[in-house]
């Protein structure tokens, strides 16, 4: 079950439809990340660091 202590947020560039969401939250070990229409299911962590390469792979494409 997902952590209610997490504070999850959606991206800016996120519609107001609540379409197909992406929510982070962030803590010093890691990024937690989950659908934002399953909100219950188990969300997955990367490290901090795993997190960042992606974030560079996917603003470079």
């Amino acid at each position: 079950m997902s952590n209610p202590e997490l504070a999850w947020f959606k991206s800016s560039y996120s519609g107001t439809q609540g379409d197909d969401c992406v929510e982070v939250a962030v803590t010093e070990q890691a990024v937690h990340v989950r659908d934002s229409k399953d909100a219950m299911r188990t969300p997955f962590a990367v490290s901090r660091d795993g997190w960042l390469r992606f974030l560079d792979l996917v603003t470079d494409a």
